[in-house]
């Protein structure tokens, strides 16, 4: 058969995206492994289908570009509301969408020829509770804590934004071998679903630069639940302030997140369409 999709991408975070309300894929999963491979067929991060929903404007159902699942990516919710909008899946400027961590209510700005440009994002509540992130670690939190990754000893914070995060604040990032350190982190045995992990460096109060090594995946340019989740760590360790929207600058570009006192996560950028296409399977 021949699948239509489009390619898309949020800071360089790209997935392949296809009309769940129109196409039915029978095995997603080894789908997202088969189209995902660079040289060899389209290339990606992973699979997202926008799909109908009982519960929302619309559903997204994600797949790593390894076959697993993902619960939620901020990067992807982006561009399935650009998605959404733009083939008048939903007319709302102000929609929701549902994913496998809860329910997401997402605002779009659009150009002069209708089309979103740009996109924010009404993450959550971050969750910081070790037994629900989920964390094998003592305490109501883990702030500031040590763990131990391959014989090394490092200062993390661990945070949910509908996935695991650990976040490790240190200096020299860009010559970090992530694909050497990056595995170990994800498999650690702490984290049972294992961990995406973000190495942050910061540069003042409302500036941080970020590189992320995400479970399923690997490094990638961007990834929106990390940016997010940096942000929080960020105020929990006292380099930025409750309410203030900090710059997360990555390798696809830069992410404008705040963190409420609430525990609120809002996210903000950009969500770009690169090419339609149709591929046989």
């Amino acid at each position: 058969m021949k699948l239509k999709f489009s390619k898309m991408h949020g800071t360089g975070n790209d997935y392949i995206y296809v009309n769940g309300f129109t196409e039915k894929l029978e095995n997603p999963s080894k789908l997202a492994i088969e189209l995902s491979k660079p040289h060899f067929s389209i290339g990606s991060d992973g699979l997202i289908i926008v799909a109908p929903s009982d519960v929302a404007d619309v559903r997204m159902i994600m797949f790593n570009n390894d076959g697993s699942e993902g619960k939620m990516c901020g990067n992807g919710i982006r561009c399935v509301a650009k998605y959404a909008y733009d083939h008048k899946l939903t007319d709302k400027k102000i929609m929701t969408v549902e994913t496998a961590s809860g329910i997401k209510t997402i605002e779009v700005t659009v150009d002069e020829n209708d089309k979103v440009t740009y996109v924010k994002v009404d993450m959550g509540k971050a969750i910081l509770k070790p037994t629900d992130i989920p964390m094998k670690a003592q305490g109501d939190t883990f702030i500031a804590k040590e763990i131990e990754v391959d014989g090394k000893k490092y200062i993390g914070t661990a945070v949910s934004m509908g996935n695991p995060h650990l976040v490790i604040f240190t200096e020299g990032i860009d010559e970090l071998d992530l694909d050497k350190i990056g595995p170990a982190f994800e498999n650690h045995k702490w984290f049972p679903e294992k961990v995406n992990t973000e190495f942050v460096e910061v540069i003042d109060e409302h500036n941080f630069k970020m590189r992320v090594f995400e479970r399923g995946t690997g490094e990638t340019m961007s990834c929106g639940t990390g940016t997010c989740a940096v942000t929080v760590a960020a105020v929990l360790n006292n380099y930025a302030k409750y309410g203030e929207e900090v710059n997360i600058h990555i390798p696809g570009g830069v992410l404008k997140d705040t963190y409420f006192e609430d525990g609120t996560v809002v996210m903000n950028g950009m969500a770009t369409h690169v090419f339609d296409g149709e591929i046989e399977i």
